[in-house]
């Protein structure tokens, strides 16, 4: 239990404030030309994020067995949304000759 709990708190306090500044469109300059779209990977970023909440807290809220494996079903399925978004973002970067 005490290791969902550091999870939950290692990926809010890295990959939240992250997230959500790249998907504010705030990046520092030289960050820039790494992330062509960044509001993409931003909001990719967010969705990755997204699958620790949905796994922790039914685990920590000690929910009942078909609640914890719906809501991890959907952090997989947010997630693999996450990865597909950030793959086209990608690929969308590349086939216009941004680098």
């Amino acid at each position: 239990m005490i290791w969902q709990w550091i999870g939950l708190a290692v990926f809010s306090l890295t990959l939240l404030p992250a997230g959500l500044a790249m998907a504010a469109d705030r990046v520092p300059a030289r960050l820039r030309a790494r992330f062509a779209p960044v509001r993409a990977h931003g909001w990719a970023l967010l969705a990755l994020y997204a699958v620790a909440p949905l796994n922790a807290i039914p685990r920590l809220a000690e929910a009942s067995p078909e609640v914890t494996l719906a809501l991890t079903a959907a952090g997989g399925v947010v997630g693999a949304a996450g990865c597909l978004l950030s793959g086209l973002a990608r690929l969308t970067t590349l086939n216009s000759g941004v680098r």
